[in-house]
């Protein structure tokens, strides 16, 4: 199962990385981007987070081939914060975040990530978690299910599946990923099913809800800037608008200053910018890089640096 990292060369090289610098890959997945920060690296150091063991293993494997300057984190990257200070580390150079997922988990028929192989309903990141996408379906009410397809997948059908969804499970409960396919393509009919494919929505608002993605994200920005020295940078890579939405509203943010005292003589330290967009515009896969990997299409990469 090949992995491909999405934005590969245009995500490290925008950290800028010295040889002896501290560097995070909050996601690790396969290793894709943490080989290229490793391979940069002489006396710095890499740590990588990731929550998912067999990425953990194999991804093991691979860097070690290049040297032994990393650390690997078996944790969710919301604790990336907490986890580095238990480790002395309460600075760094570069932080990188590829927030896809990574091919293998998507084709690993087992995992249930995808509508477009039958497996059983799960679409955990974590495998030692309780929770997951069969419990989701069968407990949450209409209004909880509508709920989470119209704001984590934009899905304008959200309450039609809802309730077909609640309707089917009246019978026997639903297990697989084809039995949830078929429930909204009835629910929404083929015509429309056929033409905007709501499974996709469907899933990825699932896949969200089971591993709390965005809140999670919501929670880690900031501490992630704040653990960036001065000059240090952080690469960001999201798959959909929801999430690149809260990454562009925060670097916004934190990159003006503060309304309260725009237009003072002397703007206390608290209220000027911590940092400053290295691009203005997220940073696109190029046409070959989309001719290779069709799943890079909706990635979009954004810079910034510590000031």
């Amino acid at each position: 199962m090949k992995h491909y990292s999405v934005l590969l060369n245009e995500a490290v090289s925008g950290l800028n990385i010295k040889e002896d610098g501290i560097y995070v890959d909050a996601t690790l997945g396969y290793g894709g981007h943490s080989s290229e920060i490793l391979k940069k690296l002489t006396t710095g150091h890499l740590y990588a987070f990731d929550q998912d063991e067999e990425a953990i293993i194999s991804s093991k494997e691979r860097l070690s081939k290049i040297s032994n300057n990393f650390t690997i984190i078996h944790s969710n990257f919301v604790n990336l914060k907490e986890k580095l200070n238990e480790l002395g580390v309460t600075k760094v150079n570069g932080i990188i975040f590829d927030l896809g997922l990574s091919s293998p988990q998507i084709d690993n028929k087992d995992r249930g990530f995808t509508f477009m192989i039958d497996a059983p309903l799960d679409m955990r990141m974590d495998k030692s978690s309780k929770f997951n996408a069969q419990e989701l379906v069968n407990t949450y009410d209409i209004e909880e299910l509508s709920n989470i397809f119209f704001t984590y997948g934009e899905e304008k059908m959200a309450k039609v599946i809802a309730k077909k969804i609640v309707n089917e499970r009246k019978n026997k409960p639903i297990e697989t990923t084809k039995e949830l396919v078929k429930i909204i393509e009835s629910a929404v009919g083929a015509k429309y099913f056929n033409k905007f494919h709501p499974e996709r929505q469907i899933f990825q608002a699932i896949r969200i809800e089971v591993n709390n993605e965005l809140n999670v994200l919501r929670s880690v920005l900031p501490d992630a800037i704040n653990l960036l020295d001065i000059e240090g940078r952080m690469s960001v890579i999201t798959f959909h608008s929801l999430e690149d939405r809260i990454v562009k509203q925060l670097f916004k943010k934190e990159s003006e200053i503060d309304d309260l005292v725009k237009g003072l003589p002397n703007i206390p330290d608290e209220y000027k910018p911590k940092i400053k967009l290295v691009n203005k515009k997220p940073i696109l896969p190029s046409e070959n890089e989309l001719k290779e990997n069709s799943r890079s299409k909706s990635a979009k990469l954004r810079i910034i640096e510590r000031i």
